[in-house]
C-alpha cells in the first residue's frame, strides 16, 4: 500500500498500526494538505460480506459521533475490493505503549485519562453506541496529552436487533465483562468494566486477571473475586479504589448506572475529604458454588466419630465408659419432661413482668414531640421554632454558594421524625456565599476545563461553551472566557462563558493564474493564504517569466483552510525545447489615391486570435509577423481591412506548418 494514491488524494505513506481485520497506515491529504490515518480492510476479507458490514458499522458508529476525545471519521472509500477509512491522525502512542514503559502510572493521570475515556463513553452511550473493545490498545495519547478513544470496529447501535455473532465472544479478553464472557447481551455497563479494568492497569500497572488461555482468563472474569488494587499498590486512595471496586463488581446491576454517573465520581474522588472515605462493600451471593474438601477416614477418627472396636487394642477411657452407662439407664417419663418446661416457662413470664414494672417506677417515660420543619427559614426563627417544640437546636455552620447567610440548608432529624422532649436537633446553618478567583481555563480542553469549574463550585448549567475559528490554536483548546481570569466570582450563581477553538476556518481560493508572482501573493495574503513550493517551466502562454501558470490541486473557487502554502507553478520566460519560432513576411498594398485601416492576427501555440497590428495605412508595407508553432500546433496569420460599414472583412489568409521551413 506504501506510495499508492488512494480517491484521487490521499498519499499512503507507511504503516502505523493493525488489528486482526484491517491495517493503519499514515497518509497525506493532498488536497487539504494534512496528515490523516486510513484504515484498510485487510485483502482476505474484502469479498466477506460480513467484514465488510462490521466495517462500514464501524465508519457510520464514528460518524455519528462529535466528540474531542473521539477519533473523527473523515471519508470512507472503496477502490476495487480495497475498503478504506479516512480518520483523524492523532501523533503520540497508545495507552498500552505508555504503560508497558513507564509502568503504573501516578495517580492523578490516571484519573486525567481515565476522566475523558469516561467523558467519551458518555457521549456515545447517549448516542446509542457501545464500543465493547474499550482497552489500553484503543486508546491513544496525543503528545499534547489529549486522549482519543478510537477502533470502534465492533461497536454497535443498542437498538440495533440484527447484528448477531453466533460463537463468538467480541472484546479482547482481559478487558471483557463477565456477561460477555458468557456470551450475553453487552450494553453500557460492560464498557464500564472495561474502563475499570483499564484504570486498574493504570494504577498498578498489572492486569487484574490473566491465565494460559482466554478461556482460563474468561473464567476468572467470571468466577473469581478481584484482587485488590491496594494490595498491589497500598498508596492508592480509598476514594480510587472504591471507584474500581464499582466499575468491576460482576453483577452489573451494583456497577454504575451510567458513565456519567462514574465520571461524576472521577472528578471528585482526589477531593482532600474524600481521599480516605470507607472502602465500598458489596453483597456476596451465598447460593453460589463452592468447593468443599472430601471427608476422610482420619478426619473422621480425628473428631471421635468412629470407635474402634475391643479388639482394636485402643483402650477406652473413662468418659466412654460413663457414657455408656448413662446410655443404659431407662429415659425419664415424656410427663417429667413437659412439667419441667411449663413450670420454667412460667417462671421466667413471671420475672419478666415483675422487672418491667419497676423499670417503669424507677424511670418515668419522656413525652415525645414531633420535630418541627424548619429548613430554608432564618436561624433565630428555627431556633424558636425548635424551642416552641421543647427541643434542643445545635447549630452548625456550613458554607453554601447557593443559599444566603443565615438561612437553615438541612436538619438532622427532619419531619415526621418524633423525639422525646429535651433532644437535640441539629440546624446546618449557611455562612453564605465566599467570593473566589476565577481560575484560567486558557489552553485547556473542554474535559479539563468542566473538571476545574466543577471542583470549584460552578455549576454547569451556568457554564456556556461556544465555539470560534483561530488560526492560531488547535481545535478543541480554550481560547477565551468570561468572566476573565483571577476575577472575583460566586461559582453557585456565577455564569460563564468559555469559548474554543475550531481550528483554522476555510475561505474560497482566488484565480491568480497569468498574474505575476508578486500580485499572486498580495492576492492570497488578502484571504489568509500564502505562497508556498514554486515551481518554473516553460510555457507558450506568455515569453514574461514570473507569470503563475497554475496553482494545482488547489484550484480557484476550492475552499482551502486558512494558512495553507499555496503551491504555484510560474513560467521561465521561455518557449518549451520543441517550439519552434520565427516571422512571416505579409505584404499590405494600398492605392495611393486612398487610406485603409487593416489588423493582422495571429493564431498559433500561444492562442488564438492575437492582434499583431493595427493601424490606418495611407500607402502599402511590408509587415513581418512573429509566430510559434508546436507540434500539436500550426499556425494562421489572417489579415483585415475596414470596410465601409466599420467592419473588417478578412482578405488574406495565410496557413504556416510546424513542419514547414519559413
Amino acid at each position: 500500500m506504501e506510495g499508492l494514491r488512494l480517491g484521487g488524494r490521499y498519499q499512503v505513506e507507511n504503516r502505523i498500526g493493525g488489528g486482526g481485520m484491517a491495517i493503519v497506515y499514515k497518509a497525506k491529504d493532498l488536497i487539504l494538505n494534512r496528515m490523516v490515518a486510513i484504515k484498510v480492510l485487510r485483502s482476505q476479507y474484502g469479498t466477506d460480506e460480513d467484514f465488510v458490514n462490521r466495517f462500514r458499522r464501524e465508519a457510520q458508529a464514528v460518524a455519528s459521533l462529535s466528540h474531542p476525545n473521539v477519533v473523527g471519521v473523515y471519508d470512507v472509500g472503496q477502490e476495487g475490493d480495497t475498503h478504506y477509512m479516512v480518520m483523524e491522525y492523532v501523533e503520540g502512542s497508545t495507552l498500552k505503549e505508555m504503560i508497558v514503559q513507564h509502568g503504573a502510572l501516578p495517580i492523578e493521570e490516571a484519573i486525567r485519562i481515565a476522566q475523558q475515556i469516561c467523558d467519551a463513553l458518555d457521549h456515545a452511550h447517549q448516542n446509542q453506541i457501545i464500543h465493547r473493545d474499550i482497552k489500553p490498545h484503543n486508546i491513544l495519547i496525543g503528545k499534547n496529552g489529549r486522549v482519543k478513544v478510537t477502533d470502534f470496529g465492533i461497536a454497535r447501535a443498542v437498538t440495533s436487533a440484527t447484528i448477531t455473532h453466533t460463537n463468538a465472544m467480541l472484546g479482547s479478553v482481559h478487558y471483557f465483562s463477565p456477561e460477555q464472557a458468557r456470551g450475553g447481551v453487552t450494553g453500557e455497563k460492560s464498557d464500564i468494566y472495561s474502563l475499570g479494568i483499564v484504570l486498574y492497569e493504570m494504577v498498578t500497572g498489572q492486569l487484574p486477571f490473566s491465565g494460559d488461555s482466554p478461556i482460563s482468563v474468561a473464567l476468572k472474569h467470571l468466577q473469581e473475586p478481584l484482587p485488590e488494587p491496594r494490595q498491589i499498590r497500598p498508596g492508592i486512595p480509598q476514594s480510587v479504589e472504591n471507584i474500581i471496586l464499582k466499575a468491576l463488581v460482576k453483577d452489573p446491576f451494583l456497577r454504575y448506572a451510567s458513565a456519567k454517573e462514574m465520571l461524576d465520581d472521577l472528578e471528585t474522588c482526589l477531593f482532600p475529604e474524600r481521599l480516605n472515605e470507607p472502602k465500598l462493600f458489596f453483597p456476596v451471593d451465598e447460593e453460589q458454588t463452592r468447593v468443599v474438601p472430601l471427608i476422610t477416614q482420619e478426619m473422621l477418627e480425628k473428631h471421635g466419630q468412629i470407635r474402634s472396636g475391643s479388639g482394636s487394642g485402643i483402650r477406652r477411657t473413662d468418659e466412654e465408659e460413663d457414657e455408656e452407662e448413662d446410655s443404659a439407664k431407662p429415659p425419664r417419663p415424656w410427663w417429667m419432661k413437659a412439667l419441667f418446661w411449663t413450670g420454667g416457662i412460667g417462671l421466667f413470664v413471671v420475672l419478666g413482668f415483675l422487672g418491667f414494672n419497676l423499670v417503669l417506677n424507677l424511670f418515668p417515660s419522656v413525652p415525645e414531640v414531633a420535630v418541627p420543619h424548619v429548613e430554608g427559614t432564618e436561624v433565630e426563627q428555627a431556633q424558636q421554632k425548635i424551642e416552641e417544640a421543647k427541643l434542643v437546636a445545635n447549630i452548625v455552620e456550613e458554607a453554601s454558594d447557593t443559599i444566603e447567610e443565615g438561612i437553615v440548608i438541612r436538619q438532622d432529624p427532619a419531619p415526621p421524625m418524633r423525639l422525646k422532649e429535651n433532644a437535640a436537633v441539629t440546624l446546618y446553618v449557611s455562612k453564605g456565599q465566599t467570593p473566589i478567583s476565577m481560575p484560567n481555563l486558557i489552553s485547556l480542553s473542554r474535559s479539563a476545563a468542566e473538571t476545574t469549574l466543577r471542583q470549584n463550585g460552578f455549576l454547569m448549567e451556568n457554564v456556556k461553551f461556544v465555539e470560534k475559528e483561530d488560526d492560531e490554536a488547535e481545535a478543541g483548546e480554550i481560547i477565551d472566557q468570561s468572566p476573565a481570569p483571577n476575577e472575583q466570582v460566586l461559582p453557585g450563581k456565577q455564569e460563564v462563558e468559555v469559548t474554543i477553538s475550531k481550528g483554522r476556518g476555510f475561505v474560497k481560493m482566488p484565480d491568480i493564474r497569468n498574474k505575476s508572482l508578486e500580485v499572486a501573493r498580495l492576492e492570497l495574503l488578502k484571504v489568509g493564504l500564502d505562497i508556498g513550493d514554486i515551481t518554473e517551466e516553460p510555457t507558450y502562454a506568455t515569453e514574461r517569466a514570473g507569470i503563475v501558470l497554475s496553482t494545482h490541486p488547489y484550484d480557484p473557487g476550492m475552499d482551502v483552510q486558512k494558512g495553507l502554502a499555496i503551491p504555484v507553478t510560474i513560467s521561465n520566460g521561455l518557449y518549451p525545447r520543441e517550439a519552434k519560432s520565427g516571422t512571416v513576411p505579409v505584404y499590405v498594398e494600398v492605392l495611393d489615391t486612398e487610406t485603409v485601416d487593416i489588423r493582422i492576427e495571429v493564431s498559433d501555440a500561444r492562442g488564438d486570435g492575437q492582434v499583431a497590428f493595427e493601424e490606418t495605412l495611407a500607402e502599402s508595407r511590408e509587415y513581418n509577423v512573429p509566430v510559434v508553432l508546436s507540434p500539436q500546433k500550426d499556425a494562421v496569420v489572417r489579415v483585415f481591412y475596414k470596410g465601409p460599414d466599420d467592419k473588417y472583412v478578412e482578405y488574406q489568409t495565410i496557413p504556416i506548418s510546424y513542419n514547414s521551413s519559413y
